[in-house]
């Protein structure tokens, strides 16, 4: 039997776990690292491959997560995934294997799916939007009424769909499903040139890219605020408007410290589940150190 062992918080604190050994264990793990909520894949990141969900120990999963008195669960989507492919074949593939995610989130009692939605390889946003909102209906009509999927913003990386905001809310407005939200990566958010603080960037930690403004000014025009459904805590081992996606652990990154304070104090974002997926220090993921200085900054 697993025993939450941590004191109770007002604020649901996770990272993202392993399911190594059956996805029963991640409750353990996360228990391990005083999470009181967690994110998992539901199998390999880097494959398609997945087992039969009735294959899956998901009574036994939902007996330790009963028993530890654990918060939100959320699953991370496969690596793979790109709904602005060229390809028909990877487009299915694609589709294929949110349609499993979102069944193993309903399963699960799960709070929903995260999801990088691809790139659009050249293309353009406006010369693949059209096509990334049919793959997502497509996915919602065939998926669980209680599953839900969560668009991720990216980092600004060339070609790669939601770095710009505007992005999510014309997929939201598009799609018009209230199954469809999204997650704010802290790290991705930085990385694209949003500025989430009052301190200032010092001219050596900016990147080559053009910032894009102040984040809840974009939150508040796109009136994103309703639909964010979690929040990735993630600092950056790269510059400001950097383009580059690589979380680093809170507080040893390029993320300044008021600018985490600033954003997860922030009273319309103070019910949003923190997931991390820093490194951990240690080099094995989100450990205790890296929670409990998100809870220090959350407050």
């Amino acid at each position: 039997m697993i025993k939450q062992t941590t004191q109770k918080h007002s604020r649901y604190v996770g990272g993202h776990v392993s399911c190594a050994g059956g996805i029963p264990t991640s409750i353990g793990r996360a228990v391990g690292i005083g999470a009181n909520c967690l994110q998992i894949f539901s199998a390999s990141p880097r494959t398609w491959a997945k087992k039969p969900l009735e294959e899956l120990p998901i009574d036994e999963f939902l007996i330790a997560h009963k028993e530890a008195n654990m918060g939100p669960t959320f699953t991370h989507a496969v690596y793979l995934v790109n709904f602005a492919s060229e390809s028909r074949a990877a487009r299915k593939k694609s589709v294929d294997t949110l349609i499993y995610d979102l069944q193993f989130d309903a399963a699960i009692g799960g709070s929903g799916v995260v999801v990088h939605l691809g790139s659009h390889q050249g293309r353009g946003w406006e010369a693949v939007r059209t096509q990334v909102a049919q793959e997502i209906t497509t996915i919602l009509e065939n998926t669980p009424e209680h599953s839900t999927f969560l668009i991720e913003n990216s980092a600004g990386q060339k070609g790669k769909l939601s770095s710009d905001l505007s992005e999510i809310r014309w997929l939201l407005d598009a799609v018009a499903s209230p199954r469809l939200g999204w997650c704010l990566d802290t790290c991705h958010a930085f990385a694209a040139g949003y500025s989430f603080g009052s301190e200032d960037i010092p001219p050596d930690n900016i990147g080559k890219n053009e910032p894009r403004g102040d984040l809840f000014t974009q939150l508040e025009t796109y009136d994103l605020f309703s639909t964010l459904q979690c929040i990735h805590v993630n600092d950056s081992k790269d510059l400001f408007a950097s383009g580059r996606d690589r979380h680093q652990n809170i507080g040893e990154g390029s993320i300044p410290k008021e600018w985490f304070e600033t954003l997860l104090q922030r009273p319309e974002l103070k019910s949003m589940s923190l997931i991390t997926e820093a490194p951990g220090f240690d080099g094995k993921g989100p450990d205790r150190e890296n929670i409990e200085r998100i809870r220090n900054l959350a407050r």
